[in-house]
């Protein structure tokens, strides 16, 4: 009798387990509405296929992805247990903002040369400035001081090329960010590599380390047309096929580049690479100024993603891309900010700004590249640009969780009407309160957790006597 009722009593309590878990009850197990971190009470702009707004929404999130987005009454059914909460209220919650081009540990070559055209800035000050002083403890403490910027401005994904790139990588996975890291490699002696061959072999060692990780994508990054000669960029292209990689590259960035690649080759800049067979769903190409209808065409047929950079390509007279042109054909189109070299910064809500302020002046028509069209470059546009729109750049069930959490209470955004035209229009970096990337809380009401923010200012402060020294010496 006494064993039954220990068998019968043993059975029920099973069943409450199960009924609790199952509504997501108080059994303190890990059942089906139990999450790791749920934001709720703001807007929630998904940039799904529909573009959905949330005007009371939720993002609920386990482990590294978002299992449920949706609006207040639907949080209020599925009741959901959270770990980890992030009181929305008063806010907008975002997919994670896309750089799509940068050169990071630049960061630390901020101003030291301004007002000059693309040829003398990069071949007088630029070149110079590195072979003198960038070294891998120089990249640590650049990458370091751009990666605090990004998290703090509300970008948690980027596309980088630069010198020591493994360096970057470590730096960022420390960091809790995504990247998109391409090793540059070039027809001259650079501060990591002396030689095209110990290129390659520094760039295979880099790849086999980081590939397959869940924050690093390993690139190749040859650094353009005119400075990678054509036997190399088909050693590039072979490089990546063997080893399923993307390639970074800058193309039809300005006119002289456009100038030398007709003396060279009798020829435009994207019409050599397609003739040489370079271009394919592996390029991210960045700028893509200089660029008439037919490349712009074949640009999409190869499926490149190209980086809008508006802020670089105007401070150094570039030119102004033919971003209405590649939007009405549908480009992987996504916005960059350059190295902090040319631009000084690292937001892209200045770059969403200027994409669309830039193209109304040039072709004198207020209604080409509108606000939308400008967050999505900066989102899903980006993802796209990387090949990655299956991962991130939207809020939606199964995606990464690389989200940003706005204030909307700052004077600049009040009163508000339309929700996207501010997030374009008004918002600033310093709007952002919180950054997720992968499911991790990077800050927190504005607070970095995985960078010492007064150390990575002090370690960049000390390289500026440095540099400016080198400059002096002969830099120009």
């Amino acid at each position: 009798m006494v064993k039954n009722i220990l068998r019968l009593s043993l059975v029920l309590a099973l069943v409450i387990v199960a009924s609790g878990q199952r509504r997501g009850g108080s059994t303190g197990g890990k059942g089906a509405n139990t999450v790791d971190l749920l934001i709720s009470g703001g807007a929630v702009v998904t940039m799904n296929g529909d573009r959905r707004i949330f005007e009371n929404g939720f993002v609920a999130v386990r482990g590294e992805r978002v299992v449920d987005v949706g609006d207040a009454a639907a949080l209020k059914a599925k009741n959901y247990r959270a770990r980890q909460t992030i009181d929305a209220r008063g806010k907008v919650v975002l997919p994670g903002l896309v750089n799509a081009h940068t050169h990071i540990p630049m960061t630390l070559f901020r101003g030291i040369a301004d007002d000059l055209d693309l040829q003398d800035w990069l071949t007088k000050y630029i070149f110079p400035a590195e072979a003198k002083n960038v070294t891998r403890d120089f990249v640590i403490a650049g990458t370091r001081l751009g990666l605090a910027e990004m998290i703090r401005g509300g970008t948690t994904a980027y596309a980088d090329m630069y010198y020591f790139e493994d360096a970057i990588a470590e730096e960022t996975k420390k960091a809790g960010m995504r990247g998109v890291l391409g090793e540059t490699v070039i027809d001259f002696p650079v501060p990591d590599n002396k030689t095209w061959e110990a290129a390659l072999g520094y760039t295979e060692s880099f790849v086999k380390r980081w590939k397959g990780d869940t924050l690093i994508t390993p690139a190749i990054a040859p650094h353009a047309p005119y400075t990678v000669s054509t036997e190399h960029l088909n050693q590039v292209k072979a490089f990546a096929d063997k080893h399923d990689v993307p390639i970074i590259i800058h193309l039809a960035e300005a006119p002289t580049e456009t100038k030398t690649i007709a003396e060279r080759y009798n020829t435009r800049p994207a019409l050599y690479l397609e003739k040489i067979g370079f271009l394919s769903s592996r390029l991210l190409a960045a700028h893509v100024v200089h660029v008439n209808d037919r490349e712009i065409e074949i640009l999409k047929q190869r499926e490149v993603g190209v980086a809008h950079c508006p802020q670089s390509n105007m401070k150094l007279s570039s030119g102004a891309a033919p971003i209405p042109q590649m939007l009405k054909l549908n480009l992987r189109l996504g916005l960059g900010t350059d190295g902090a070299a040319s631009n000084h910064d690292l937001s892209m809500w200045e770059e969403m700004d200027t994409a669309a302020k830039l193209h109304k002046l040039v072709t004198m028509i207020p209604t080409v590249v509108t606000a939308e069209q400008a967050l999505e470059m900066a989102t899903i546009g980006g993802a796209r640009a990387l090949h990655m729109e299956k991962e991130i750049g939207s809020i939606e069930a199964g995606k990464r969780a690389d989200l940003i959490v706005v204030d909307l209470n700052a004077l600049h955004l009040t009163p508000m009407y339309n929700l996207r035209s501010h997030l374009v229009y008004a918002a600033k970096a310093s709007d952002v309160t919180d950054t997720i990337v992968n499911g991790r809380v990077l800050m927190r009401n504005r607070r970095l957790l995985t960078l010492d923010e007064e150390a990575v200012k002090a370690a960049a402060r000390k390289y500026q006597k440095q540099v400016s020294e080198s400059l002096r010496s002969g830099a120009r």
